[in-house]
Protein backbone atom coordinates (compact mmCIF):
# COMPACT_ATOMS: atom_id res chain seq x y z
CA UNK A 1 0.00 0.00 0.00
CA UNK A 2 2.84 2.26 -1.08
CA UNK A 3 3.00 5.69 0.43
CA UNK A 4 0.83 5.07 3.49
CA UNK A 5 3.41 3.72 5.95
CA UNK A 6 1.83 1.55 8.64
CA UNK A 7 -0.67 0.15 6.15
CA UNK A 8 1.97 -1.68 4.12
CA UNK A 9 1.47 -4.96 6.00
CA UNK A 10 -2.12 -5.03 4.76
CA UNK A 11 -1.16 -5.51 1.10
CA UNK A 12 -2.41 -9.10 1.09
CA UNK A 13 -5.76 -8.09 2.54
CA UNK A 14 -6.04 -5.35 -0.07
CA UNK A 15 -5.46 -7.80 -2.93
CA UNK A 16 -8.09 -10.20 -1.59
CA UNK A 17 -10.63 -7.43 -1.02
CA UNK A 18 -10.03 -5.94 -4.49
CA UNK A 19 -10.45 -9.34 -6.15
CA UNK A 20 -13.74 -9.86 -4.30
CA UNK A 21 -15.01 -6.46 -5.47
CA UNK A 22 -14.08 -7.28 -9.06
CA UNK A 23 -15.96 -10.59 -8.86
CA UNK A 24 -19.08 -8.85 -7.52
CA UNK A 25 -19.08 -6.30 -10.32
CA UNK A 26 -18.22 -8.87 -13.00
CA UNK A 27 -21.24 -10.98 -12.01
CA UNK A 28 -23.51 -8.21 -13.38
CA UNK A 29 -22.13 -8.73 -16.90
CA UNK A 30 -21.22 -5.07 -17.26
CA UNK A 31 -17.78 -5.87 -18.72
CA UNK A 32 -18.94 -8.33 -21.38
CA UNK A 33 -18.43 -5.84 -24.22
CA UNK A 34 -15.08 -4.49 -23.01
CA UNK A 35 -13.01 -6.76 -20.73
CA UNK A 36 -10.43 -3.98 -20.55
CA UNK A 37 -12.48 -2.44 -17.75
CA UNK A 38 -12.22 -5.61 -15.69
CA UNK A 39 -8.46 -5.42 -16.00
CA UNK A 40 -8.55 -1.78 -14.89
CA UNK A 41 -10.64 -2.47 -11.78
CA UNK A 42 -8.44 -5.46 -10.95
CA UNK A 43 -5.25 -3.39 -11.24
CA UNK A 44 -6.10 0.00 -9.73
CA UNK A 45 -5.88 -0.01 -5.90
CA UNK A 46 -8.90 1.95 -4.68
CA UNK A 47 -7.52 2.21 -1.15
CA UNK A 48 -4.68 4.47 -2.34
CA UNK A 49 -7.31 7.00 -3.41
CA UNK A 50 -9.16 7.05 -0.08
CA UNK A 51 -6.46 7.32 2.63
CA UNK A 52 -9.35 8.42 4.82
CA UNK A 53 -13.11 8.61 4.40
CA UNK A 54 -16.24 9.11 6.47
CA UNK A 55 -19.07 6.72 7.23
CA UNK A 56 -22.42 7.77 8.59
CA UNK A 57 -23.10 7.01 12.24
CA UNK A 58 -25.76 8.15 14.69
CA UNK A 59 -25.35 11.87 15.08
CA UNK A 60 -22.90 12.46 12.22
CA UNK A 61 -19.89 10.84 10.59
CA UNK A 62 -17.05 8.57 11.71
CA UNK A 63 -13.62 9.04 10.11
CA UNK A 64 -11.78 5.93 8.96
CA UNK A 65 -8.07 6.36 8.38
CA UNK A 66 -5.43 4.15 6.83
CA UNK A 67 -2.73 5.55 9.13
CA UNK A 68 -4.49 4.68 12.37
CA UNK A 69 -2.21 3.25 15.05
CA UNK A 70 -4.80 0.54 15.68
CA UNK A 71 -4.49 -2.44 13.33
CA UNK A 72 -8.17 -3.29 13.64
CA UNK A 73 -9.09 0.25 12.61
CA UNK A 74 -6.77 0.02 9.60
CA UNK A 75 -8.37 -3.26 8.56
CA UNK A 76 -11.86 -1.72 8.83
CA UNK A 77 -10.65 1.18 6.68
CA UNK A 78 -9.22 -1.18 4.08
CA UNK A 79 -12.23 -3.47 3.91
CA UNK A 80 -14.49 -0.44 3.64
CA UNK A 81 -12.41 0.91 0.75
CA UNK A 82 -13.36 -2.19 -1.27
CA UNK A 83 -17.04 -2.31 -0.38
CA UNK A 84 -19.34 -1.62 -3.31
CA UNK A 85 -20.50 1.64 -1.81
CA UNK A 86 -19.84 5.37 -2.23
CA UNK A 87 -17.37 6.86 0.26
CA UNK A 88 -17.59 10.41 1.59
CA UNK A 89 -14.10 11.87 1.34
CA UNK A 90 -14.53 15.60 1.97
CA UNK A 91 -16.94 17.34 4.33
CA UNK A 92 -17.42 20.97 5.28
CA UNK A 93 -19.81 21.98 8.07
CA UNK A 94 -21.57 18.65 7.66
CA UNK A 95 -22.07 19.11 3.89
CA UNK A 96 -20.67 16.52 1.49
CA UNK A 97 -18.26 18.20 -0.95
CA UNK A 98 -16.57 15.22 -2.57
CA UNK A 99 -16.84 11.45 -2.61
CA UNK A 100 -15.61 8.29 -4.27
CA UNK A 101 -18.55 6.89 -6.21
CA UNK A 102 -19.95 3.37 -5.81
CA UNK A 103 -17.62 1.10 -7.85
CA UNK A 104 -20.45 -0.79 -9.58
CA UNK A 105 -21.99 2.53 -10.70
CA UNK A 106 -18.57 3.64 -11.95
CA UNK A 107 -18.34 0.39 -13.90
CA UNK A 108 -21.77 1.01 -15.45
CA UNK A 109 -20.81 4.54 -16.45
CA UNK A 110 -17.43 3.62 -17.89
CA UNK A 111 -18.98 0.79 -19.90
CA UNK A 112 -21.67 3.15 -21.22
CA UNK A 113 -18.96 5.62 -22.24
CA UNK A 114 -18.09 3.11 -24.98
CA UNK A 115 -14.40 3.99 -25.32
CA UNK A 116 -12.00 2.55 -27.88
CA UNK A 117 -8.23 2.49 -27.98
CA UNK A 118 -6.91 5.91 -28.94
CA UNK A 119 -9.89 7.85 -27.62
CA UNK A 120 -9.30 11.00 -25.58
CA UNK A 121 -11.46 11.52 -22.50
CA UNK A 122 -12.28 14.55 -20.38
CA UNK A 123 -13.50 13.82 -16.87
CA UNK A 124 -15.44 16.56 -15.07
CA UNK A 125 -14.93 16.27 -11.31
CA UNK A 126 -11.53 14.87 -10.32
CA UNK A 127 -12.71 13.62 -6.94
CA UNK A 128 -10.15 11.28 -5.41
CA UNK A 129 -8.55 10.52 -8.78
CA UNK A 130 -9.74 6.90 -8.77
CA UNK A 131 -11.96 7.21 -11.85
CA UNK A 132 -9.17 9.02 -13.74
CA UNK A 133 -6.83 6.14 -12.82
CA UNK A 134 -9.28 3.60 -14.25
CA UNK A 135 -9.50 5.64 -17.45
CA UNK A 136 -5.71 6.02 -17.61
CA UNK A 137 -5.22 2.27 -17.14
CA UNK A 138 -7.65 1.54 -19.97
CA UNK A 139 -6.52 4.26 -22.43
CA UNK A 140 -3.13 5.58 -21.30
CA UNK A 141 -2.14 8.63 -19.26
CA UNK A 142 -1.84 10.94 -22.26
CA UNK A 143 -5.43 10.28 -23.33
CA UNK A 144 -7.05 11.34 -20.06
CA UNK A 145 -7.75 14.84 -18.68
CA UNK A 146 -9.55 15.43 -15.38
CA UNK A 147 -10.66 18.85 -14.09
CA UNK A 148 -11.95 20.19 -10.79
CA UNK A 149 -12.60 23.68 -9.47
CA UNK A 150 -11.10 23.07 -6.02
CA UNK A 151 -7.26 23.20 -5.95
CA UNK A 152 -7.18 21.08 -2.79
CA UNK A 153 -9.08 18.34 -4.60
CA UNK A 154 -6.88 18.43 -7.71
CA UNK A 155 -3.71 18.41 -5.62
CA UNK A 156 -4.83 15.40 -3.59
CA UNK A 157 -5.97 13.65 -6.79
CA UNK A 158 -2.47 14.18 -8.26
CA UNK A 159 -0.88 12.67 -5.15
CA UNK A 160 -3.19 9.66 -5.17
CA UNK A 161 -2.67 9.08 -8.89
CA UNK A 162 1.13 9.30 -8.57
CA UNK A 163 1.10 6.89 -5.61
CA UNK A 164 -0.78 4.39 -7.78
CA UNK A 165 1.54 4.94 -10.76
CA UNK A 166 -0.77 7.00 -13.02
CA UNK A 167 -0.13 10.44 -14.49
CA UNK A 168 -3.10 11.77 -16.50
CA UNK A 169 -3.44 15.53 -16.97
CA UNK A 170 -5.05 17.09 -13.86
CA UNK A 171 -6.42 20.62 -14.35
CA UNK A 172 -7.72 23.08 -11.76
CA UNK A 173 -10.57 25.02 -13.33
CA UNK A 174 -14.31 25.39 -13.90
CA UNK A 175 -15.49 22.05 -15.23
CA UNK A 176 -18.54 23.64 -16.87
CA UNK A 177 -16.13 25.37 -19.26
CA UNK A 178 -14.34 22.15 -20.16
CA UNK A 179 -10.63 22.24 -20.93
CA UNK A 180 -10.38 23.93 -24.36
CA UNK A 181 -6.59 23.67 -24.54
CA UNK A 182 -6.89 19.86 -24.51
CA UNK A 183 -9.89 19.64 -26.87
CA UNK A 184 -11.33 18.11 -28.95
CA UNK A 185 -12.36 15.04 -26.95
CA UNK A 186 -13.85 11.76 -28.07
CA UNK A 187 -15.61 11.26 -24.74
CA UNK A 188 -16.66 13.48 -21.83
CA UNK A 189 -17.79 11.98 -18.53
CA UNK A 190 -19.04 13.93 -15.53
CA UNK A 191 -18.93 12.56 -12.00
CA UNK A 192 -20.96 15.44 -10.56
CA UNK A 193 -24.58 16.45 -11.06
CA UNK A 194 -25.82 19.27 -13.29
CA UNK A 195 -29.24 20.58 -14.36
CA UNK A 196 -28.25 21.44 -17.96
CA UNK A 197 -25.70 20.34 -20.55
CA UNK A 198 -22.84 22.88 -20.72
CA UNK A 199 -22.47 24.21 -24.26
CA UNK A 200 -18.68 24.04 -23.88
CA UNK A 201 -18.79 20.27 -23.57
CA UNK A 202 -20.66 19.89 -26.84
CA UNK A 203 -18.33 22.37 -28.55
CA UNK A 204 -15.24 20.53 -27.27
CA UNK A 205 -16.45 17.12 -28.44
CA UNK A 206 -15.59 15.61 -31.80
CA UNK A 207 -18.56 14.86 -34.10
CA UNK A 208 -19.77 11.42 -33.10
CA UNK A 209 -18.37 11.93 -29.59
CA UNK A 210 -20.23 10.89 -26.49
CA UNK A 211 -21.09 12.85 -23.32
CA UNK A 212 -22.21 10.96 -20.21
CA UNK A 213 -23.40 12.99 -17.25
CA UNK A 214 -25.67 12.79 -14.18
CA UNK A 215 -28.82 14.88 -14.48
CA UNK A 216 -32.13 14.76 -12.58
CA UNK A 217 -31.16 11.60 -10.62
CA UNK A 218 -30.38 9.79 -13.86
CA UNK A 219 -27.53 9.32 -16.33
CA UNK A 220 -27.91 10.84 -19.78
CA UNK A 221 -25.77 9.64 -22.71
CA UNK A 222 -25.59 12.17 -25.54
CA UNK A 223 -24.12 11.69 -29.00
CA UNK A 224 -22.63 14.86 -30.48
CA UNK A 225 -23.67 15.41 -34.07
CA UNK A 226 -21.56 18.55 -34.64
CA UNK A 227 -22.26 22.30 -34.86
CA UNK A 228 -23.28 22.49 -31.20
CA UNK A 229 -25.92 19.75 -31.40
CA UNK A 230 -26.30 16.59 -29.34
CA UNK A 231 -29.03 14.12 -28.45
CA UNK A 232 -29.50 10.98 -26.42
CA UNK A 233 -31.49 8.99 -23.89
CA UNK A 234 -31.15 8.24 -20.21
CA UNK A 235 -29.75 4.95 -18.96
CA UNK A 236 -31.96 2.83 -16.70
CA UNK A 237 -29.58 3.43 -13.80
CA UNK A 238 -30.53 5.84 -10.99
CA UNK A 239 -27.67 8.13 -9.99
CA UNK A 240 -27.18 10.64 -7.18
CA UNK A 241 -24.05 12.79 -7.32
CA UNK A 242 -22.58 15.81 -5.57
CA UNK A 243 -23.39 18.93 -7.67
CA UNK A 244 -20.72 20.51 -9.86
CA UNK A 245 -19.18 23.31 -7.79
CA UNK A 246 -19.72 26.76 -9.21
CA UNK A 247 -23.07 25.94 -10.84
CA UNK A 248 -25.32 25.91 -7.79
CA UNK A 249 -27.15 22.88 -6.51
CA UNK A 250 -29.26 21.18 -9.21
CA UNK A 251 -32.90 21.67 -8.44
CA UNK A 252 -34.86 18.77 -7.08
CA UNK A 253 -38.58 18.17 -7.11
CA UNK A 254 -40.93 20.66 -5.56
CA UNK A 255 -41.62 20.21 -1.88
CA UNK A 256 -45.33 20.98 -2.53
CA UNK A 257 -46.56 17.44 -3.09
CA UNK A 258 -50.02 17.83 -1.61
CA UNK A 259 -52.58 15.94 -3.65
CA UNK A 260 -50.04 13.45 -4.98
CA UNK A 261 -50.57 9.91 -3.62
CA UNK A 262 -47.95 8.73 -1.16
CA UNK A 263 -47.06 5.80 -3.42
CA UNK A 264 -46.03 8.24 -6.14
CA UNK A 265 -44.25 10.61 -3.76
CA UNK A 266 -42.01 7.74 -2.67
CA UNK A 267 -41.46 6.31 -6.16
CA UNK A 268 -37.96 6.90 -7.56
CA UNK A 269 -39.22 7.16 -11.15
CA UNK A 270 -41.84 9.77 -10.27
CA UNK A 271 -39.25 11.80 -8.40
CA UNK A 272 -37.00 11.56 -11.45
CA UNK A 273 -39.78 13.03 -13.61
CA UNK A 274 -40.28 15.85 -11.12
CA UNK A 275 -36.58 16.70 -11.14
CA UNK A 276 -36.42 16.54 -14.94
CA UNK A 277 -39.44 18.79 -15.49
CA UNK A 278 -38.69 21.25 -12.70
CA UNK A 279 -40.16 24.63 -13.59
CA UNK A 280 -42.29 23.19 -16.41
CA UNK A 281 -44.73 20.88 -14.62
CA UNK A 282 -46.13 21.16 -11.12
CA UNK A 283 -46.34 17.90 -9.09
CA UNK A 284 -49.99 17.32 -9.90
CA UNK A 285 -49.40 17.74 -13.65
CA UNK A 286 -46.36 15.49 -13.45
CA UNK A 287 -48.33 12.84 -11.57
CA UNK A 288 -51.15 12.87 -14.12
CA UNK A 289 -48.65 12.45 -16.95
CA UNK A 290 -46.76 9.73 -15.10
CA UNK A 291 -49.92 7.66 -14.55
CA UNK A 292 -51.25 8.29 -18.07
CA UNK A 293 -47.99 7.11 -19.68
CA UNK A 294 -47.71 3.96 -17.58
CA UNK A 295 -45.13 5.16 -15.06
CA UNK A 296 -42.33 5.33 -17.63
CA UNK A 297 -38.83 4.05 -16.96
CA UNK A 298 -35.83 6.38 -17.31
CA UNK A 299 -34.91 4.93 -20.72
CA UNK A 300 -38.01 6.50 -22.29
CA UNK A 301 -36.72 9.99 -21.52
CA UNK A 302 -34.06 11.90 -23.44
CA UNK A 303 -32.41 15.27 -23.96
CA UNK A 304 -31.77 17.26 -27.12
CA UNK A 305 -29.28 20.13 -27.47
CA UNK A 306 -29.59 22.49 -30.42
CA UNK A 307 -27.10 25.29 -29.92
CA UNK A 308 -28.21 27.21 -26.85
CA UNK A 309 -31.63 25.50 -26.76
CA UNK A 310 -31.93 22.37 -24.61
CA UNK A 311 -35.01 20.32 -23.82
CA UNK A 312 -35.98 17.05 -22.19
CA UNK A 313 -38.60 14.79 -23.69
CA UNK A 314 -40.55 11.57 -23.29
CA UNK A 315 -40.29 9.01 -26.12
CA UNK A 316 -39.74 11.49 -28.98
CA UNK A 317 -37.72 14.74 -29.08
CA UNK A 318 -40.37 16.24 -31.38
CA UNK A 319 -43.32 14.63 -29.60
CA UNK A 320 -46.02 16.15 -27.41
CA UNK A 321 -44.12 15.76 -24.14
CA UNK A 322 -41.12 18.08 -24.10
CA UNK A 323 -39.82 20.47 -21.44
CA UNK A 324 -37.07 23.12 -21.63
CA UNK A 325 -34.11 22.55 -19.33
CA UNK A 326 -33.46 25.50 -16.98
CA UNK A 327 -31.09 28.11 -18.37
Amino acid sequence: MGGYGPGRQLDGLAAVARAALVRRIEASGVWAADPGWRAAFAAVPRHLFVPYYYVGVAGGYERRWGESADRGARERWLRGAYEDTPLATRLRDGELLSSSSQPSLMADMLAALDVADGHTVLEIGAGTGYNAALLAHRLGDDKVTTVDLDPEITESARRHLAAAGYHPVVVTGDGARGVPERAPFDRIIATCALSTVPCAWVAQSRPGGRILMPLATGLIVLTVTGAGDAEGRFLHTPAYFVPLRGTGRPGGESAQLGGVPRRAREDDLFRFLLALTRGSLDPQEAHALWEQEGRPQRERYGITVRGEREWAWLDDPEGPYAWPLPS
